[in-house]
Order: C-alpha cells, then structure tokens, then sequence
C-alpha cells in the first residue's frame, strides 16, 4: 500500500469519526466530557495528518488540516486561560503551516502570502486590545508589506517575482502613515517633503540656467 492511498484511508477514517462523533454530541451523549473528546479527537485528527505528510512530503497539504486541528485542540484545552492571546495563537498555528510548505517546497513561492498574512495578522490580533488602533494598523499594514518583499527577495533569481515590490511599496507607505499619524507627526513629515521638493525644483532650476 503506498503513502498516497493511506493518506487517503487516513482522512476517510477522520472524516467518518468526526461525522459519527457530530451525531453523537446533538444526541446529548456526551455531556459535561464533551470538551476532553473534542480535544483527544481534534489532537488526534492532527498528529494524523501531520504522519501522512512526513511519511511523504508530496502530500504537503496536510500539514494545512493538521496544524489548524492542532491549534484548535490548544484552544480547547487552554482558550480560558489563553484570553485574547487564543484567536493569535490559532491564527498563528494556521500561518505556520504555510511556513513549513515553503520550507519543504521552495518552488511553492506563493505559500510565503497566506503565511505572512495570517503571521500579521496573529501579531494583530494579540496587540488589538492594548494599543492604539492607529499602530495595530500601522502594523498590520507593514506585515503585509513585509510579506511581499518577502515573496520577492526569496524567490530565485530566475523566477523572481517583480511584482510583489508594488504592494510591498504601497502598503509600507500606508503603514507608515498610520504609525506616524499618532501625535501629529505625519504632519511634519509632509512638510518636510513639501521643502524638500521646493528645494530640489529651486537647485534645479538654477542649474538649468547656467
């Protein structure tokens, strides 16, 4: 039997598992064990996805499944006492999946986007509740920068991507806005923009008359 066909065997036996277990529960079976079950099946669901990509690393999608089923176990067994930090851990947890396809398959450049996007917005997530709005998205601007400068600087020469440099451009240019709206700082910047291009245009026009 070959590792695509137990993949294959592997996500059949979870899905009828989680099906059964979904009738079980709305027939109130379960009662007040119902959230250890749920932890043990959605821990197991993962382990399981996780051995069928590293028995083969073709079926890289499943580290997609596995790690989200993984941080949602977590959540289960910690969501009390991780408070507003759960939703960035478990957007974390779906982020890092896409880091492992890139790592395994650097042809798959496109994996760096929905990893940088979810790693940013993990990292929002976690500050939305005690920091300013205009830096959470100022952040989340820059992250998003980030991510395509990434896609461009890590891609091979030959298949280098050239259009990531214009998001990654506008966004930063967003981002940093943001952050520096805070206190009124954005208004300097722009003045100080605004004299230096009347400083450029009066050095030139002199240059040009001589």
């Amino acid at each position: 039997m070959n590792n695509n066909r137990t993949g294959a065997i592997a996500v059949g036996a979870l899905l009828v598992a989680f099906g059964v277990l979904f009738l079980l529960q709305n027939f109130g079976l379960f009662g007040s064990i119902a959230n250890l079950i749920w932890l043990f099946i959605f821990g197991a669901a993962g382990l399981t996805f996780l051995f069928v990509f590293a028995t083969n690393r073709e079926n890289w999608w499943a580290v997609i499944p596995g790690f989200t089923l993984l941080g949602l176990a977590v959540l289960i067994a910690f969501g009390d006492r991780l408070g507003a930090w759960g939703g960035a851990f478990f957007l974390g947890s779906i982020g890092l999946s896409f880091w492992v396809i890139y790592a395994v398959r650097r042809e798959f450049w496109w994996a760096l986007i929905p990893a940088g996007t979810l790693s940013t917005l993990a990292v929002v997530a976690a500050l939305a509740e005690q920091t300013d709005g205009m830096v959470v998205g100022g952040i989340l601007f820059l992250g998003m920068a980030a991510t395509f400068a990434l896609v461009y600087v890590l891609t091979g020469a030959g298949e280098r991507q050239r259009w990531a440099l214009i998001p990654a451009g506008i966004l930063a240019a967003i981002g940093m806005l943001l952050i520096l709206s805070l206190g009124g700082l954005v208004n300097y910047v722009w003045a100080l923009a605004l004299i230096g291009v009347g400083v450029y245009l009066l050095m030139r026009s002199k240059l040009l008359q001589r």
